[in-house]
């Protein structure tokens, strides 16, 4: 089979109006990250770079391109909250993401409520209907091929709460389409939400 393939190597340059790496790998889930600092001042952002790790303990993680002040609340109080970012609540996500200092409330910024979680400190985000509670289990920063690190963190987290909006389960099942999820895309503003549902089962089940 024949095809015309752009091929680059990406420490050449990508020769693309735009770098698709962050389309092809996509759409992403969004980590939005509340945590508490050791001060107690509330913190709320969203990180493109998330998913889930791991069945049992249940591990997700998201990565901060930067030290921000997520990275920095985690690695002194070792908690933070997922909060699903949906359709409704993607304007108040978005002004989340703004660049404030650390002494601003994004939730306060974002009109949005703070609700007490059982199991940590920082508070979830009332108007979301899925969070999860998680304690530390990782920071890692990373490195690249050459052994160099770069200035981009993972951090890692055992889940161990989760709420969920009674409405979203049918007959027990979690229905994903129904909570409207908001998936990062790879341009400067583009984002989607889920279409079309299918089933496949692995072999042998």
């Amino acid at each position: 089979m024949t095809r015309d393939t752009h091929s680059y190597e990406p420490r050449l340059g990508h020769g693309l109006p735009h770098d698709p790496f962050n389309a092809i790998v996509g759409p992403r889930p969004i980590g939005w990250i509340s945590t508490r600092s050791a001060d107690g001042v509330l913190n709320l952002a969203p990180y493109s770079f998330f998913n889930a790790f791991n069945y049992v303990p249940p591990i997700i993680g998201f990565a901060s391109i930067g030290a921000k002040d997520t990275l920095r609340n985690i690695e002194a109080t070792g908690e933070f909250v997922w909060n699903l970012a949906t359709r409704p609540l993607a304007e108040a996500m978005n002004q989340s993401c703004a660049a404030v200092g650390p002494e601003v409330d994004e939730f306060a910024l974002a009109g949005l409520t703070p609700l007490a979680s059982t199991r940590v400190a920082p508070p979830r985000v009332a108007e979301s209907p899925v969070t999860m509670e998680c304690r530390r289990t990782q920071v890692l920063q990373l490195t690249g091929a050459d052994g160099q690190a770069v200035p981009t963190w993972l951090v890692l987290g055992e889940v161990v709460a989760v709420h969920i909006d009674r409405t979203l389960l049918t007959n027990g099942l979690y229905d994903t389409a129904a909570a409207q999820p908001v998936l990062r895309g790879g341009g400067a503003g583009d984002y989607f939400m889920l279409g079309e549902r299918f089933q496949m089962f692995r072999p042998g089940l």
